[in-house]
């Protein structure tokens, strides 16, 4: 089986979609994030906590959330190390339900194109329910 195809800035106009992806994220993983990020902060794991913080629930890690989203945009790319800048403004928290799990929808779109760079600047629509989680989400990748 082959790799898929790299993009082509030729071939890309801004306002084209070029990646959408629905992540799942359950209170499981957020502990397996934990360990792996070692960010234990038990509102990302403890109901009480997280609402006598004023909190609607558990929430998801944040730097999750971003990583879940920059992971749409490596796999879009073929290659990670072609992302180079990436950036989000954090809006709203991802509230994971117990038991159950919480959908994360993921949209990339070309926002501006730079043929001298061979750079290509996706905008992210990173939304819960139809509620943006993460605002101004931009990643600039290098095409050639």
């Amino acid at each position: 089986m082959s790799a898929p195809a790299r993009p082509v800035l030729a071939d890309l106009a801004v306002g084209q979609e070029v990646a959408r992806r629905t992540v799942t994220v359950d209170r499981a993983r957020l502990v397996r994030y934990a360990g792996a990020s070692g960010d234990f902060n038990p509102i990302h794991w403890n109901e009480r906590v997280a609402t006598a913080v004023g909190l609607p629930g558990v929430i998801a890690h944040g730097m999750w959330t971003m990583g879940a989203a920059a992971a749409v945009v490596a796999d879009w790319a073929g290659d990670p190390g072609a992302v180079l800048d990436y950036q989000v403004r954090f809006t709203r928290p991802v509230v994971v339900p117990d038991p159950g799990e919480v959908a994360v929808e993921v949209v990339a779109t070309v926002g501006a194109l730079d043929a001298e760079a061979g750079t290509v600047r996706l905008d992210l629509t990173v939304s819960v329910d139809g509620a943006r989680v993460l605002g101004r989400a931009q990643a600039v990748v290098r095409l050639v």
